[in-house]
C-alpha cells in the first residue's frame, strides 16, 4: 500500500517509511499564512487553524492520486497567545528561541487523510514544551551547531537533534512533536484494513 504525503517535510516521510510505509511525497502549494491569518481573523483557536491547514493540503493533493490515500498535515507552535511560525533566516530564528527561551508552549500537530476528495479521517495532538532559560552564549553556539536544518521547524529546534538541549520538560506524544501523530494514524490506517493487525 502507498500512502501520498502532501507535505515536504523530511522527518514526516521519514517518521512514515521508518514505520514501513510506501510513501509517495507530492506536497500541497498552499498560502499558509493566508488561511493561519483568515482563520485568525475569524477568531479560530491555534487547533482549528492546525485542521483546516492539513486538510486543504489533503484536498489539493488527493485528486491527483485516485484511490491512494492522501495525508495532509500542519503544525502551530502557540506561546501565551502568540503563534510562531517557520523563521525567516538565523535572525528570525534567533528572535524566535529568545522569545520562547524560560518559556511554555504549546505545539499543536493535526493530520488528515482523504481518498478521492473525501475525507476519511482526522486527528489533532498537542504536546506541552518547557524551553529553559539558556545564555546568549549558549543560544549563539545552538545555532552555529544546528545549521540552516532550523528554519525548517516551527520552532527553530529539532527535538530529535540538539534542540534537545533547550528544553527542561516535555509533556505530551514524541510523534505529535515532530509533527505527525504517528500512532494514531497507525490505528486509523490498521482498522480500514489497509495494515495487518
Amino acid at each position: 500500500m502507498t500512502i501520498v504525503l502532501a507535505s515536504a517535510s523530511k522527518v514526516r516521510r521519514a517518521l512514515l517509511e521508518a514505520a514501513g510505509l510506501a510513501i509517495l511525497v507530492d506536497p500541497a502549494a498552499v498560502d499558509e499564512a493566508a488561511v493561519k491569518e483568515s482563520y485568525a481573523g475569524e477568531g479560530a483557536k491555534p487547533a482549528e487553524i492546525a485542521e483546516a491547514l492539513a486538510a486543504l493540503k489533503a484536498m489539493r493533493i488527493s485528486p491527483r492520486h485516485p484511490g491512494l490515500i492522501t495525508l495532509g498535515a500542519d503544525q502551530i507552535l502557540e506561546c501565551e497567545g502568540r503563534r510562531f511560525d517557520k523563521p525567516e533566516g538565523l535572525e528570525g530564528a534567533r528572535a524566535q528561541l529568545q522569545a520562547l527561551s524560560g518559556r511554555r508552549h504549546r505545539l499543536i500537530s493535526s493530520l488528515v487523510a482523504m481518498r478521492d476528495g473525501e475525507r476519511l479521517w482526522h486527528h489533532t495532538g498537542e504536546a506541552v514544551l518547557t524551553m529553559r532559560k539558556f545564555s546568549d552564549g549558549f543560544l549563539e553556539g545552538y545555532l552555529a551547531a544546528a545549521g540552516p536544518a532550523v528554519l525548517e521547524s516551527v520552532g527553530a529546534y529539532q527535538l530529535e537533534g540538539l534542540g534537545a538541549q533547550l528544553f527542561s520538560r516535555i509533556e505530551g506524544d514524541y510523534f505529535t512533536i515532530l509533527g505527525l501523530p504517528l500512532l494514531p494514524l497507525l490505528d486509523f490506517l490498521r482498522l480500514r484494513g489497509e495494515l495487518p493487525t
